[in-house]
Order: C-alpha cells, then structure tokens, then sequence
C-alpha cells in the first residue's frame, strides 16, 4: 500500500479511495445465482445517486437507519446518509421487531433501509414509527406488504441519477463537517439500558487510518470477505472503510450458512473475524485430522516447521497445503477481535501458515484502540497502541488496572443521555473502557479482565446482564435474578441464577421448582433474540448477598 494521505471526513476517505483504485473491483457479491461486481468508480456512482435523491426528498442531514446482511446497498446508504450532513445508525437484524421500533424512534430516523433478508419484517413496523417517512427495500421483489410509505431502493438510485442528470448537485458539492455526529451505534438491545454511541466524521475517518496502518503489508488487490455483522462497528471500520484504503477487493457473504462454501470459492488472503469463526475453525481442521489418524504427524511436521522458521526456511505453505485448502488455500492472515482468543489457537494457525493478528477495541472507541501488526505481534497481548490514540491505565493495584482511552476515536457521547455520558469520562477526559489491563514496557497492551457487568460471547456479541433482567425480574416466580456468564468448555455461557419466591414454592420439592422455573425461562427466551437467550439455570436456596443500599453484590454472585 502507497502513503495515504490524513483525511478528516468519510467524504475525503471516499474521494481518496476512488482517486487511487478507480475501476478496480471494490465489492463482489451474489444475487439469486448471479454473481455481480462494483467498481471503486461504480460505488462512488451509487453513493453520490443515493446521496442526491435523499436531497431530493428532503432527507439530506436527517437521520437513516440501515439493518440487514452484507450488501454493497447497506455500505452506500451509510456514505450516503454521513456524507451528506446526515446521520447513520446501523442495526442489529437479529433484534425483536420491538427493538427495532423503539430504536428507530429513539434515534429519530427519517428513513430505513433494508435488505432481502429484512423483507416484510421491516415495513409491518410502519404503524409504530410514525416518524419514518421511507422504508426502502433494496429489493422488492418477494416483498408482498404494500404500504405508501415505502420506495424500493433501486427506484431511489435511478431518482438520484436523473436529479444529477437535471444538475442537482446538491449532494456532490455538500461541504462536510468532519466534528459534526454522523454515526449513532447502539451497544444493547432493550430501551432500558440502550446506549447510543456518537461518533463523528473526525472518529471514524482516524479511526480508519490506524485500521488501514495495521494492513499497509496486504498489497492492492487482495482479496477479503466480509463475514461478520454489518451493524458491527469492528466490521465496518476495518473492512468496509479500512480495506478501502489499501484497494482490497471484497466479497459479500449475505448468509452465514454459506461462509465455509464462499471462503472456498473466493479463496480470500484475509478474513477479519471473532473468536468463534475461529475456535470453529481451528476445530474442524484437527476433527479433519484426526478422522485420517494423522494427529501425530501433524505435529510432528508443526515442530519441524517452527525451528524452520527461526532460520528464515519457511515451508508451511507447502507442507501444510491440504490444510490450507479448506480455507481457500489463499489465506494468509487473521485480523481478530471483539473478544478474548485463545493463545494456542494463534499458534497453531500460525504454524500452518495463517497468521492471527489480535486486536482490541470497544464501539465508544470507533472502535479500534490497539492492534498486533504483521512480524511485531506479541502472543497474548491485543498490540500496541494505534494513531491518533492514547491509552492509560488507572492502576487498581501494582500491576493493572482500569484501561483508559483518550484521542481522535473517542466517542462525542451517548445520544440523549448526557448523565451516562458524564460517568462514563474522567474529569480530565479520558473515557473509561470498563476492561481491565496493562501496559509492558513496550507499549503492548494485555487484557485482564472486565471491570462492567458485560458479558462477552465467543462471537463478539456484548450481552448486557440488566437487558435480560428486565426480561426476567417481572416473572411472580422469582423473587431475585441476576445474569452473569459462566465459563463452560471454554466458553462464556448466558447463565440466570435465580431465588425462586419461597411462598409461590412452599411445600414443593427441588424437580418441582426446577421444572417450573425452567418452563418460566424457556418463555421468557421465545421473547429475546438467539444471542441473548437464557442457556443455563442456577437456582438458590438462599437470598443473594447485598449492599446496604440493597443491591446485590454481584461480584459475589
């Protein structure tokens, strides 16, 4: 990758990328069986129609809401909605419908915009969002709900290119705020705990640079996938604005049936991932090696392989081929983050020449704080520190303490909720993660713990414990709930642990309270997102522990 130059907005980020790459194949992607292509040229093209028909209809500077799978639709809605003064606010498409409205009011979104996946689920929401003017399918065609409200997204596009055309311009000559709030990301699910995260043209587009920093190795053309959450600011930031800047070409998976299928056809050099896509894999490979009676020998040639490596000999390409093939046979590294990995999965993936590069970062942060870069990484740290970005701990004790952030990244704050935002920041400015870490005295910085009641699943997903609570508490069969994750084979599991209301049970015997707390969770569960569903039941004998104030001690629990 060539010098980059600093850019402050995603208007520039957009201009820069188009200038460098112009007809070099950006998105790649299948429609029914028909695999389609756009151009860095062709993206611009759509963003700027997409963006001059919000103009048009006078949602230029409102607030859009997109929600779906991956879909170059979805990226140039986001550019479109930002680079024209407005707001975007990615969602989560596996939150209830109930979610969905509450968040679409809350954020005062104009418009919705949503892929096929999203069909006639989106539009039955009309009647209780009054305040969206537009909800647009990118694809109507299976979409049999009809409703006045409602454009389909290509006939938005060909609005957008006539009004050009007629020389409205509007758009393409916007002039953008780079300190203005363009991005509005919501870290939970409920209307209870719901946080939005501001952050501006300035957040992202630094943000961005660091990301794009950590790949300046992948050269213009490689070629990625992407694999996780469009509404994930992990995925965004570091595929669909990062891997622009280095002129990666980068497939759509729309389904996560299909991600072993797609990485085998379109034999990308790099994924960027969460744990589990990797635990997943890692485990199908040595299942894989196992069947064959192979296990010995493979290890065996992994050693070999090693001291290979300390001598600049380097044969895992080929010694490893047949491994290698089941991920495409291109792969060649890792961007990993949103949660903990485990150490022996970096070595073993790169021991068969795949290299895992761990990151950390948090939504508040756009997201990226720290990253490992290629031939500098540190086994069981998240990196050193990228641009633009500071990190200090608040020591606890002689060796670690609260991680905080302070830079161009930072969050503007939650919107609508200065009291939380004002708890969140230090007198001086510095926002407080809620992890645990320190630094060494090389900059790499080590992840400990969690000091907030967050639980962090293996997929990257943030489960707040008060959203299932809310869930939970109003049930007359329990007299205290608490959630908390419990580590089971490795692996965060959403746990309720449970004081049953000692006079809705009196006279009956343990299977008897069980069946029926259990008959009580599995309903509650019917209500909550697969994600957040409730996988394991404590039930107590005794009343939790608590403060003066009343509140259970959760630490204790």
């Amino acid at each position: 990758m060539s010098q980059t130059k600093k850019v402050g907005n995603l208007k520039e980020l957009l201009c820069s990328n188009v200038e460098r790459y112009g007809d070099a194949n950006l998105y790649a992607w299948t429609e029914g069986k028909e695999e389609r292509f756009m151009s860095y040229n062709g993206f611009q093209a759509e963003v700027n129609a997409v963006g001059t028909a919000f103009a048009k209809l006078g949602l230029m500077g409102g607030h859009i809401a997109v929600i779906g799978e991956a879909h170059p639709a979805y990226v140039a809605t986001y550019y479109a909605a930002a680079n024209g003064g407005g707001v975007i606010v990615p969602l989560d498409k596996e939150i209830t419908d109930e979610e969905v409205a509450n968040f679409l009011n809350i954020s005062d979104a104009k418009a919705v915009v949503y892929t096929p996946g999203q069909n006639d689920r989106i539009i039955h929401l009309a009647d209780r969002c009054p305040g969206v003017q537009y909800f647009i399918p990118v694809d109507a065609t299976n979409e049999s709900t009809e409703c006045d409200r409602k454009l389909p997204y290509y006939d938005l596009v060909q609005m957008g290119k006539d009004a050009l055309t007629e020389g409205n311009r509007g758009f393409v000559d916007h002039v953008v705020d780079s300190s203005k709030m363009c991005s509005i990301l919501f870290t939970s699910g409920t209307t209870g705990t719901s946080k939005g995260v501001m952050l501006s043209h300035h957040n992202l587009a630094h943000n961005t640079m660091s990301a794009a920093k950590a790949m300046r190795n992948f050269p213009a053309g490689t070629r990625l996938m992407s694999v996780l959450p469009m509404h994930h600011t992990y995925e965004f930031t570091c595929v669909h604005m990062a891997a622009h800047i280095i002129g990666a070409n980068i497939f759509m998976n729309d389904d996560l049936k299909y991600v072993s299928r797609n990485i085998k056809a379109w034999q990308p050099e790099v994924l960027v991932l969460v744990p589990l896509f990797v635990e997943t894999m890692h485990r199908r490979v040595w299942d894989g090696i196992r069947e064959k009676g192979a296990e010995g020998k493979v290890k065996k040639v992994m050693k070999i392989t090693g001291v290979l490596n300390k001598v600049k000999i380097d044969l895992r390409k080929k010694l490893f081929a047949q491994i290698r093939e089941a991920f495409g046979g291109k792969l060649g590294a890792i961007v990993c983050g949103a949660a903990p990995l485990a150490p022996h999965l970096i070595t073993d993936f790169r021991a068969f020449g795949i290299n895992i590069l761990e990151g950390y970062g948090i939504t508040e942060c756009s997201p990226l704080v720290a990253v490992n870069e290629f031939g500098k990484e540190r086994l069981k740290s998240v990196g050193t520190v990228v641009d633009y970005c500071q990190v200090k701990i608040d020591k606890e004790d002689a060796d670690s303490g609260e991680i905080l952030v302070k830079g161009d990244n930072v969050m503007m704050g939650y919107y609508k909720n200065p009291e939380v935002t004002a708890e969140v920041f230090t007198e001086d400015g510095w926002f407080r993660t809620g992890d645990i870490g320190h630094l060494d005295k090389d900059g790499y910085l080590f992840i400990t713990g969690r000091k907030k009641n967050i639980i962090i699943l293996s997929n990257g997903k943030n489960i707040y414990p008060e959203e299932i609570e809310e869930y939970l508490t109003p049930c007359e069969l329990f007299a205290e709930v608490i959630v908390v994750g419990r580590e089971k084979e490795g692996q965060p599991v959403i746990t309720a642990a449970i004081y049953p209301d000692p006079e809705k049970f009196e006279g009956k015997s343990d299977e008897e309270i069980r069946t029926a707390v259990k008959d009580a969770i599995d309903e509650i569960n019917e209500k909550l997102p697969q994600f957040k569903k409730v996988r394991n039941i404590e039930i107590r004998r005794t009343e939790f522990e608590k403060t003066t104030t009343k509140k259970i001690k959760r630490h204790k629990v």
